[in-house]
């Protein structure tokens, strides 16, 4: 099987649901003339023309809620942020407008848009530029928020969130927008809402998702060498959540730790806690223990950000403790 980058796999779906669908468009700034900020968009320009692939100003509200209003009438956006950090200029649209459309309306206006971008940190973007927000929109009603690990999983939920009639958050990385991986040449789509186990393992369940799944893969592989089998569990969308993988992993294994780069308030990682405790209190040998950035704004420093949010010794540390051992 081929081997391409995220980023390649991201623009193949897009360019396959664009020649497929004439409704189908993409906006946000530096789309067109610029290639896309992380040339995500690269040649879509020279390909679908001025008319399907739009620059816009520096107006996310704007740009925004223009989408919005041409997913009601019958277009399919596909909605570019430069980082999920800027969507907070838009969010009113988002919310107010596109999760809650169909319910507000009784079912006269669906919404089926998508708004894609990088979130989370990406190095030494200071505070502003690096917060995860993908808590915030899965705790919107209407809404369904996406966040793959892979360029395999990208390119099939991505299609699948075009085709979607309910406005899907897609949430990325600029860290892994040159991640290779393999991904097949044929056609494909991955159902939203279902998890995938990217390690099969008996002794403790690690559930993670977007780019967290590198540390809960590196921390997997480094159990291994003592003889402990990690179970990996990628959510890779967090509304939907598919919470029966999980549980039914924890049955398995009787142990959990929930690896998440937001803060630990009101975070995905403490819904799955509670759900664990709800539905597989019985199964559970130790409390289920969560790896999430610190409750802080993320610091310009490199220092401070390796210290910050989760990585692959706190994942360990987090294994142990439920392992009960030192």
């Amino acid at each position: 099987m081929r081997v391409i980058q995220f980023r390649e796999a991201l623009r193949e779906a897009m360019s396959e649901e664009m020649r497929r669908d004439k409704n189908v468009f993409l906006m946000g700034e530096e789309v067109a003339e610029y290639n896309g900020a992380y040339k995500v968009s690269q040649g879509m320009l020279d390909e679908f023309g001025p008319d399907r692939v739009y620059d816009t100003p520096i107006s996310e509200l704007g740009f925004a809620g223009l989408g919005v209003g041409a997913a009601m009438n019958g277009l399919r956006p596909m909605i570019e942020f430069m980082t999920f950090n800027f969507s907070l200029v838009a969010i009113d649209q988002i919310i107010n407008s596109a999760a809650k459309m169909l319910a507000m309306s009784g079912g006269a206006y669906s919404v089926p848009i998508v708004f894609r971008g990088p979130t989370g940190n990406a190095g030494q973007l200071g505070a502003t530029h690096s917060s995860n927000f993908e808590n915030w929109f899965a705790n919107t009603p209407g809404l369904k928020v996406v966040v793959p690990s892979n360029p395999y999983d990208a390119k099939g939920l991505l299609k699948a969130s075009v085709r979607d009639d309910d406005p899907v958050i897609f949430m990325e990385s600029e860290l892994m927008y040159s991640d290779k991986g393999e991904v097949p040449e044929g056609e494909y789509l991955l159902p939203i809402g279902v998890a995938d186990i990217k390690r099969k393992g008996k002794d403790v369940t690690i559930v993670s998702f977007g780019k967290m799944m590198k540390v809960a893969l590196e921390a997997a592989e480094e159990l291994a060498k003592d003889g402990v089998e990690a179970e990996v569990i990628d959510l890779r969308t967090v509304r939907p959540i598919d919470y029966a993988t999980v549980v039914e992993s924890v049955k398995k294994t009787n142990r959990c730790v929930v690896v998440e780069e937001a803060n630990p308030i009101a975070a995905i990682s403490s819904e799955i806690t509670y759900h664990l405790q709800r539905n597989a209190f019985d199964y559970l040998d130790a409390p289920v223990v969560r790896v999430n950035s610190m409750d802080i704004p993320l610091s310009y420093a490199p220092t401070y950000i390796e210290a910050t949010i989760p990585n692959v010794k706190r994942t360990l540390d987090a294994v142990k403790d439920v392992m009960y051992k030192k």
